[in-house]
């Protein structure tokens, strides 16, 4: 055993877990952990953030960008409560979080002390682990088993410190148990299972994969069911990059983010594998689909659209037995329609992109940064018209890797995590997209990624308003009112803190500047690059409702909305079309 402060013990725990990095803000209440931190300097990084919400959000995205614990810390009061944010991320994207919360000294419980709060409370909704030490020698115990919890559970654990018991001495041995994190066992799949899905499968003419967050990790097996089994793929937007954006089988997304080649292929599937997510907007797919539902958690089976067939299972072991089968179903003309739709759409974002008449598009932003990304580097969204645009922009064609907040959606997440990316996977060029209104929420963690010397690139899409808002209002019918917002020079703002500023208007300013960035990351720059791009002020094309097809919805409301949408519907031919000139005939 050796004797140290309990602060420092918990942080040996942290290392111990291969915590290489955490976020926080000092403060009195949790000042002794801070101490344990310096202490533990050389093998721990501690990243002083300028607010906690922002060191919460970042740790989340730590945990989705490699599966590992992130941690963050506050301080009692406001400092605990700045950590909302992050730990409801993580609770509704399930990944593994802890936060380590600051109390008042023991004595001063129940006292009206200063800053004193009931703590506990306040994190049984989000936690799926809360506790707060009541000993200074059990908290590298409770520590560790928080953590055991956030992975078990997939979701953020939470221990409160009184400030005493981290102050205290005790006598720490190291924990002896193993730090296991995942199942060493392999599942078989019940042949019953495989053969029901597999009949299902090749009785269906339409069939449609629906691939989730759960085949994170699996991509060799998704694109290897796919191929063997001539099935195209749609995924959620968390799980884009679980099958690369440049296979062929890959056909984009489904809902407002989406895109047309997803919309239309969910409007003629007659049977849709759902691999490895809750989708909570399956509710809005059409009617009178066979559904084959697949997850490893039977609390999810059915939980958000009826299904025909339940398995439960991790899908990317139900995926291997249904490779293992050796059977193969021939390329159809269902697949194909599938491909060139997607490829027409490709091709009309390509068009947006080369046209600045009328100011800069954001996809000529994404289209410059899609040239000149590496294999390994990671993409930190925001929510709002921002995830749009990286959606149906950004390359998942190698190892890099793409986070977002997909369930709580909450703005501001764009800079933070970036910043995580930096930390979590320095191998690759971190990137952060923004639009102006989330930027404007972290704007001062600019001077965090300065001070530690993070080059990432963070692109902020300024249109002067809360873009996704103004177009609920607008398909609303609401006054348009609280949305528009006051412009700020964000190249300024950030050489004020520390950074490097472009600002961007049309495509050939985009050329010039992204080219001027990439030749200062190949001279080594250490700075943070903040890329204001003045983008024109038109709605990014809704695809949850895409009336194309004039059999389906009448030649009036195709013509209507191909206008408002500048859509050639020679160009853009609705599915339904492709396959009818194809002899089939729906």
């Amino acid at each position: 055993m050796t004797k140290m402060i309990a602060g420092q013990a918990l942080v040996k725990v942290l290392e111990a877990w291969g915590v290489d990095h955490l976020y926080g803000i000092p403060g009195g209440s949790i000042n002794h952990t801070v101490e344990g931190l310096y202490l533990e300097k050389d093998k721990i990084q501690y990243i002083q953030v300028r607010h906690e919400e922002v060191g919460a959000l970042a740790a989340a995205a730590d945990a989705k960008y490699t599966g590992k614990v992130g941690v963050a810390f506050g301080s009692a009061g406001p400092g605990a409560t700045h950590l909302f944010n992050g730990l409801y991320d993580a609770k509704m994207d399930h990944v593994p979080m802890l936060a380590l919360v600051g109390q008042v000294p023991t004595a001063t419980m129940n006292t009206n002390y200063f800053q004193e709060m009931d703590e506990t409370p306040m994190f049984a909704d989000v936690a799926v682990y809360n506790r707060t030490a009541t000993t200074a020698e059990q908290l590298p115990y409770v520590v560790n088993q928080a953590i055991r919890e956030a992975y078990r559970q997939k979701g953020p654990a939470v221990v409160i410190i009184p400030e005493d018991l981290s102050s205290t001495e005790i006598d720490y041995e190291p924990v002896k148990t193993p730090n296991t994190v995942s199942n060493t066992f392999t599942q078989t799949i019940d042949p019953k299972a495989v053969t029901a899905t597999l009949e299902l499968l090749k009785a269906a003419k339409h069939p449609l994969i629906y691939a989730g967050r759960g085949l994170l990790g699996a991509r060799d097996e998704l694109v290897k069911f796919s191929e063997q089994f001539s099935v195209p793929v749609i995924n959620t937007v968390p799980a884009t990059g679980v099958i690369p954006t440049d296979h062929p089988n890959a056909i984009g997304t489904f809902g407002r983010l989406g895109s047309k080649s997803g919309f239309e292929a969910l409007q003629h599937t007659d049977l849709i594998l759902f691999l490895g997510s809750e989708f909570p907007f399956a509710q809005f797919w059409p009617k009178n689909i066979k559904i084959i539902q697949v997850n490893d958690n039977s609390f999810d089976i059915g939980k958000m659209v009826p299904v025909d067939y339940a398995v439960i299972s991790d899908a990317k072991s139900y995926l291997q037995a249904m490779i293992a089968t050796g059977e193969t179903l021939p390329k159809t003309e269902w697949l194909k329609a599938n491909r060139l739709n997607k490829q027409n759409w490709n091709k009309w974002l390509s068009q947006l992109a080369d046209d600045d008449s009328n100011g800069l598009a954001p996809e000529a932003v994404t289209k410059k940064v899609a040239s000149m990304v590496g294999p390994k580097d990671t993409y930190g969204v925001d929510t709002g018209n921002v995830s749009e645009w990286s959606v149906r922009g950004l390359p998942m064609n190698k190892q890099q890797r793409f986070v977002l907040s997909g369930l709580f959606a909450t703005m501001g997440y764009g800079l933070p995590a970036g910043m995580a990316g930096a930390l979590s996977v320095p191998e690759g060029q971190a990137w952060s997209f923004s639009g102006d209104g989330g930027f404007a929420m972290v704007a001062p963690d600019i001077i965090t990624e300065a001070r530690y010397e993070l080059p990432v690139i963070n692109v902020v899409f300024s249109n002067r308003r809360f873009g996704f808002i103004y177009r609920e209002q607008v398909d609303t019918k609401q006054h348009l009112y609280g949305v528009d917002l006051t412009d700020a020079d964000w190249a300024k703002v950030a050489e004020g803190l520390g950074g490097i500023g472009f600002t961007v208007t049309n495509n050939a300013e985009v050329e010039k500047v992204f080219d001027q960035i990439k030749d200062l990351q190949a001279k080594g720059n250490k700075k943070p690059i903040v890329v204001n791009a003045v983008i024109k002020d038109d709605d990014p094309i809704g695809t949850a409702f895409m009336p194309l097809d004039a059999k389906l919805y009448g030649q009036e409301t195709v013509d209507a909305y191909a206008k408002e949408n500048h859509i050639d519907v020679q160009q853009q031919p609705a599915l339904g079309e492709l396959l009818r000139a194809k002899g089939d005939n729906l």
